[in-house]
């Protein structure tokens, strides 16, 4: 697998479905969480449950990660960046830097296998809000 440098709906961020690489590159460590983003329900359906009484308000948000059971993930519907997403079912997202520093493009373009960049250019925009999500209740954590 490769490591994809994309405009998100949120910020510039690598993509990609192993996470080893995604470690490797932002110097991160081992066993912290990636978030992973769908572009389609069916498929994030077969990667977790998302509780009933939710599924609306999931389906509809934008911007908005969710937290069930530890693993955080994101359902794009019909964002640009979707149709790439698509391509591959689900990748791991992640901001476009080391860890700990801000974005540097030319960092970026250096460990990068495939760039994807849209006609606006790469921007960095308000982050997501983030909620953790129980059978019962959520609570906003961003």
């Amino acid at each position: 697998m490769h490591i994809i440098l994309a405009q998100t709906d949120t910020t510039v961020g690598f993509l990609s479905q192993d996470a080893s690489l995604l470690n490797s590159v932002k110097g991160r460590e081992e066993g912290k969480p990636y978030l992973k983003v769908f572009a389609s329900f069916k498929v994030l359906q077969e990667h977790t449950r998302i509780p009933l009484k939710y599924r609306i308000w999931f389906r509809h948000a934008r911007k908005t990660t969710f937290v069930i059971k530890n693993q955080a993930f994101r359902y794009v519907g019909q964002e640009p960046h979707s149709s790439l997403i698509t391509k591959y079912g689900w990748l791991y997202s992640t901001s476009a830097n080391e860890s700990g520093k801000g974005f540097d493009q030319q960092f970026c373009a250096e460990h990068s296998d495939l760039i994807v960049e849209n006609s606006q250019g790469f921007q960095e925009c308000k982050p997501s809000k983030i909620f953790r999500l129980t059978s019962t209740k959520y609570k906003q954590l961003r």
